[in-house]
């Protein structure tokens, strides 16, 4: 199971932590309001029952008073309900004998006692408060008071503050993915920098002061960028000493082996096979030594001048005793480019020499607006070796399966140095019907 980001874990943690908090502050609020809202409540209704139960003290005052008219009397609205006990009967403003089913045991018990109380109750489905107090002769006056409003005042500040909580989480994500994207933007910058790096653009550095907080990380990345860049020219000069070091030498051995080999016809046959051997590997010795120099001189700007590509591309191919009618230019495309001439003959050259070599030959030379195309006849390039078709002393399956060995597996490399050098790059694609097709982009200047 593939592992979620890191923008995506701190949102997420965000979003929890913003949720648990808002949903503590939430229950906290709803209890501590409800709490407020029913003890004002239960305030006002024993008031009011204490009012309307002096009322009907008053009213019991000698004689037998009429008890149905006395409840009909009391000023109350359509969420109080009154009761009075008196002599083991109940009584209401309305004829019904079961009113006081309502009224909870204890609370009758406790106000037989002669003490007030009052206790919450449901009654047809809706919150309620009994409230009681003892009259005079033995009499309990109930008031059942309808919470019913309250309720949904409740129920409406629950959903509201659920809202609350709901887009406080939601914030909080929001916040974790904005602190993220700038918190993560410095490793952008580190990330991009080392892309740029192994693109080729050794002089690509980190601001120190951009971020003081990853000071030592810029430092070090610097730091490793010079090494880096100092290793690499080390190993150019290196290779460029050592080539030339080696040239004088090849050039006298060459110089001799080709005197031997004039003269084949005068030696044996064994003599004649061994001149030819040590001819054959001096040739591929003093490619590879070039092919070496031209790698090393490989970091040093390109001398643009203007050139009709299309030229310039027949010609190559006519030094490869290749047709010349290989060229296709798509219609559009401007053939005068601004390039290194030398450069862009070496890099198409060695991709028609590929060609050649180990993809059955070279079927077209295509140019189009800032790219060059070659496409062959081979078997094309598995997927497994693509990715480093283009590194040095490398050679693909189709060399080894032909077992040429004049290759030096450095002349992809070169024309990939070369389209870099030009700040393009070199990119191996399919040939629709078969083949491959190497594309040299160059952008234009």
């Amino acid at each position: 199971m593939r592992r979620a980001g890191l923008r995506t874990r701190v949102s997420a943690a965000f979003a929890i932590g913003a949720l648990a908090l808002s949903a503590c502050v939430t229950f906290v609020s709803y209890e501590l309001i409800s709490n407020t809202l029913f003890r004002e409540r239960e305030r006002a209704a024993v008031r009011a029952t204490y009012f309307d139960a002096t009322v009907i003290n008053s009213g019991l005052t000698g004689g037998e008073p009429e008890v149905r008219e006395l409840l009909q009397a009391l000023d109350i609205g359509a969420d109080r309900y009154v009761l009075l006990y008196r002599s083991g009967q109940w009584y209401s403003r309305s004829a019904d004998e079961a009113a006081g089913s309502a009224v909870p045991v204890k609370l009758q018990e406790m106000a037989a006692s002669g003490e007030a109380g009052a206790q919450r109750i449901r009654r047809d489905n809706e919150a309620a408060l009994v409230v009681a107090v003892p009259v005079q002769g033995q009499a309990v006056f109930y008031e059942i008071v309808s919470l019913r409003e309250l309720e949904r005042t409740l129920q409406l500040l629950a959903l509201v503050l659920t809202a609350v909580a709901i887009m406080v989480s939601a914030g909080g994500a929001a916040v974790g993915w904005y602190v993220t994207r700038h918190a993560l933007r410095p490793l952008a910058a580190v990330a991009e920098a080392a892309s740029g790096i192994a693109d080729g653009d050794l002089d690509t550095r980190l601001d120190p002061d951009a971020e003081p907080e990853l000071g030592r990380l810029t430092a070090s990345f610097n730091h490793m960028a010079d090494e880096l860049s100092r290793r690499l020219k080390r190993d150019r000069r290196f290779a460029a000493d050592v080539s030339h070091e080696l040239r004088s030498p090849l050039q006298t051995l060459a110089a001799a082996v080709s005197v031997l080999n004039r003269r084949r016809d005068t030696l044996d046959e064994r003599s004649a096979a061994a001149v030819g051997l040590i001819a054959d590997e001096v040739a591929r010795f003093q490619a590879l030594v070039d092919d070496l120099l031209e790698l090393a001189r490989s970091d040093k700007p390109v001398q643009r001048e203007p050139a009709d590509i299309g030229l310039l591309a027949g010609r190559v191919l006519r030094s490869r005793g290749l047709p010349a009618d290989l060229v296709e230019i798509v219609p559009g495309t401007p053939v005068d480019w601004t390039v290194d001439r030398r450069r862009v003959e070496q890099a198409l050259g060695n991709l028609l020499d590929n060609a050649v070599r180990y993809g059955g030959g070279p079927v077209a030379v295509r140019i189009g607006k800032g790219f060059l195309e070659v496409d062959d006849d081979g078997p094309g390039v598995p997927a497994d070796a693509r990715s480093t078709i283009f590194d040095r002393f490398v050679r693909g399956p189709a060399a080894n399966a032909r077992g040429g060995g004049d290759g030096t597996g450095l002349g992809l490399a070169i024309v990939a140095e070369h389209a870099a050098a030009h700040g393009g790059k070199v990119v191996l694609l399919d040939r629709p019907g078969g083949g491959a097709r190497f594309r040299i982009e160059l952008p234009d200047e």
